[in-house]
């Protein structure tokens, strides 16, 4: 078991006597080719999208709500009369 420890021991005081320099230089150096491997941006299909005076499509409107029709009564029937029409019919044995 105190082998174990003094490898991983040794394996750490190894990796530290490197120079921190070179592996920077070297993440710099991987980042900067790889970059260049990116994609490039196609050209424009059409008008600039910047340009003020470039000609666009009207803007339509289109209500939501436009076959709606108001189920309100027309006439102007008191609500006590209204209501007496959709109620029961008392029977008469009562």
């Amino acid at each position: 078991m105190f082998a174990l420890f003094a490898a991983k021991r040794a394996v750490r005081s190894a990796r530290r006597d490197r120079p921190v320099g070179r592996r920077i230089a070297a993440a710099l150096a991987a980042l900067i080719g790889l970059s260049a491997c990116g994609p490039v941006a196609p050209p424009l299909a059409g008008n600039d999208p910047a340009d003020p005076t470039a000609k666009v499509a009207a803007a339509g409107y289109r209500s939501t709500i436009a076959p709606y029709t108001p189920l309100r009564p027309v006439t102007g029937v008191p609500w006590r009369e209204r209501k007496d029409g959709d109620a029961p019919q008392p029977k008469a044995d009562r």
